[in-house]
């Protein structure tokens, strides 16, 4: 009995999430009156923009994951290191970007660094973009955080450390030679997070007036019939592709791991 419940709930919670996207998927595949058709995958494929915003939130994606690795894999090696009394407040800081609004952020960015400031990173494309990027990692950085953290924990850091030490290996090779390689896989996860965040954000590329890609769907949305639910599907097979490559990353080192 307990089998049939626990199997009804399941295809209870698939139909809930299936049933739209199917309805959805079809309504894009109508553009053609009486008859299903590509059309609107079409057009939005043509349509310069698209490439355009999500070629320029495909590079903000790589810049975004390049600073959080950066950023987290040192902060959370040293604190499981040296610092294991300093995690609760460590955690509590990774935790503050999914209670604090995008838009909250969003304006105290444009506020500490508009061209009025010390540092006017909003007088220029290039600098909007730096502030653009660490607006993302702050948004990405409980996932970042906490995927690090959880390949940390399958690792001894205490003997790889003094290890590497009694070696004669300084700090910066034991994290790109030692620690980096050995956390890869939560790297990887944490990266590929990381993409379908950037994909998909809003808020702060729109108020920072940045052509990246969420702006750009929520535009098709508000003027367009068919082709939203067209590029919703395409984010969508995005965001599932990045969780597919995330699962096949962690097989493939498993698979490694057991043979070496």
């Amino acid at each position: 009995m307990m089998r049939l419940v626990a199997w009804g709930t399941l295809v209870l919670g698939c139909l809930y999430f299936l049933l739209p996207l199917l309805g959805m998927t079809e309504f894009s595949l109508k553009m053609r009156r009486g008859e299903y058709s590509l059309d609107a995958y079409r057009v939005v494929f043509a349509d310069p923009r698209f490439w355009e915003t999500f070629g320029y939130s495909l590079a903000l994606s790589a810049a975004t994951i390049v600073v959080g690795v950066v950023l987290v894999v040192p902060t959370a090696y040293w604190v499981r290191l040296r610092l294991p009394q300093a995690r609760p407040f460590v955690e509590f800081v990774t935790l503050l970007p999914l209670v604090i609004p995008a838009i909250v952020i969003v304006f105290g960015y444009i506020r500490l660094y508009n061209t009025s400031s010390f540092l006017p990173l909003t007088g220029s494309a290039f600098g909007t973009d730096i502030l653009l990027t660490m607006g993302y990692a702050t948004l990405a950085l409980p996932y970042m955080y906490r995927s690090v953290d959880t390949g940390l924990r399958t690792i001894d850091v205490g003997v790889l450390t003094e290890a590497a030490q009694s070696l004669g290996a300084g700090w910066f090779t034991i994290l790109a030679r030692i620690i980096l390689p050995n956390v890869m896989v939560a790297v990887l996860s944490g990266a590929f997070l990381t993409l379908a965040i950037v994909m998909g954000e809003f808020t702060m590329a729109a108020l920072l007036n940045r052509p990246a890609f969420g702006p750009y769907m929520q535009l098709l949305g508000a003027n367009r019939a068919y082709e939203p639910p067209a590029l919703a599907v395409i984010a969508f097979a995005i965001t599932w592709g990045c969780m597919g490559l995330m699962q096949l990353v962690t097989r493939f080192a498993k698979h490694e791991r057991a043979k070496a």
